[in-house]
């Protein structure tokens, strides 16, 4: 029987340069620009987003321990995921700030079942929690889908090499 040889588990903390470096690579990456938002009203800016299973509906994101959205996240039950289009760069900053109240001069800010719920965007899900895993920094939580709606199709938003761009259709 055959055995593939593992690397020992450091953490990035011991080694910096791991941290640099999956930084650095993660630039080359392009990830679908979201808000998540929580009851309190909370929310923040996230990359982290996607789709876990179809059956049953599963859902996850990542978010880091020190926002000041982690004490919210860590008591609710339930979160909204906001997909965001071409023209929602703003918003996405207004979300990635800490020290500011996210939510004022917003317009309308729906509430489903205790939920903020953006009503300026393309698309949304909510979901009840099922899973949280501690995972470094962060925490990696999974819920199961239990509404949800699409406005609009615009382009979406995406964080790509250190700025926002959008998607384009490559034709076949």
């Amino acid at each position: 029987m055959s055995r593939i040889a593992m690397p020992p588990r450091e953490s990035a903390h011991a080694h910096p340069g791991k941290a640099a470096l999956l930084r650095r690579t993660l630039r080359c990456h392009a990830a679908g620009v979201t808000i998540v938002t929580v009851p309190g009203p909370a929310g923040f800016t996230a990359t982290s987003f996607c789709s876990v299973s179809l059956d049953p509906a599963l859902i996850s994101f990542c978010a880091a321990t020190s926002t000041s959205a982690a004490k919210a996240v860590k008591r609710a039950d339930r979160f909204a995921v906001h997909l965001l289009g071409s023209g929602h760069a703003g918003l996405a900053d207004r979300f990635a700030r800490s020290g500011v109240d996210r939510f004022a001069g917003l317009g309308p800010v729906l509430e489903h079942d205790g939920l903020p719920i953006l009503s300026d965007v393309p698309a949304w899900l909510s979901a009840r929690i099922v899973a949280r895993y501690p995972a470094g920094d962060h925490v990696l939580i999974i819920g199961e889908v239990d509404a949800g709606g699409v406005r609009d199709n615009p382009p979406a938003l995406i964080r790509h090499d250190g700025g926002y761009a959008t998607t384009a259709s490559l034709r076949a």
